[in-house]
């Protein structure tokens, strides 16, 4: 199993991610985090989840390359595909709070994963944040360029994506991108401590507090993510994708290894 659900009571879960080599985002991935959330949604208790991952070195590396036209097709619930826009709708909409407790890489769809997410808190000696697209001759794909400007303005939400760079967690807190960042042995007790505590408190107040949020917000238009989707599969199928993809792949990415470790510099 890719996640692992610990319930610490019955309004607070921890999921822990676990998809080795390097945690990437492909379509087994696609197909348990659909069947998660479907149990997360049927637990009316809930009130509070953590996401973290069981690799120290990679939270969500980013979309798995080789077999990306192969995840399921078809809508889900929010009339989003189901591969991955319609869950990131759900975790937005969820009755529930949900926060990422971030060590390792979250880059590309990793980095899109925890947009969709309420919270977002990192290691500072251990997260690294990208979305690194533009180095294969694409563009965020998977909310991205819907969800990351809100975080962090337009101004730095166009450095972070048309650099293709890496970020440190302290730089994505100065942005906005991430809540906070701690040092690597301060995150744990305080994630732990912030769930523990809304777990606390009223169910139906924290439900009335996001939905109330939520519709006051500009959230993504499904219309948006749709489009953007869309032209995202199509600029993989362009030969300048496909030679960097390759090349990429020729020295070693998604393995674990130098190029995961340090993507940006291979671009």
């Amino acid at each position: 199993m890719i996640f692992t659900k610990q319930v610490i009571s019955e309004s607070y879960w921890k999921v822990s991610i676990d998809n080795p080599p390097v945690n990437v985002f492909d379509p087994e991935f696609s197909v348990q985090l659909r069947d998660l959330m479907d149990q997360l949604e049927a637990n009316e208790q809930l009130k509070v989840v953590v996401f973290e991952s069981a690799n120290p070195d990679f939270y969500v590396a980013h979309a798995e390359l080789v077999n990306i036209f192969e995840f399921p097709k078809g809508e889900g619930k929010t009339g989003l595909s189901k591969s991955w826009p319609d869950v990131a709708k759900r975790l937005e909409q969820a009755p529930f709070v949900s926060i990422a407790s971030i060590r390792g890489r979250a880059r590309g769809l990793g980095s899109e994963f925890i947009q969709a997410f309420d919270m977002r808190f990192a290691s500072k000696e251990k997260a690294v944040f990208a979305q690194p697209e533009i180095g294969i001759g694409s563009f965020p794909g998977g909310g991205g360029l819907e969800r990351l400007h809100l975080l962090t303005g337009k101004a730095r939400a166009l450095e972070i994506i048309l650099s293709g760079d890496d970020y440190d967690a302290d730089t994505a807190a100065a942005y906005g991108w991430i809540n906070r960042a701690f040092t690597d042995k301060e995150l744990d007790a305080f994630v732990d401590n912030l769930a523990r505590r809304i777990a606390s408190f009223d169910l139906k107040i924290i439900q009335k507090i996001k939905a109330t949020m939520n519709a006051r917000a500009v959230l993504p238009k499904n219309e948006h993510i749709m489009e953007t989707q869309v032209a995202f599969f199509a600029s993989l199928t362009e030969p300048e994708a496909r030679t960097r993809i390759k090349a990429l792949l020729e020295q070693g990415l998604q393995t674990y290894g130098d190029v995961e470790l340090n993507l940006a510099k291979y671009l």
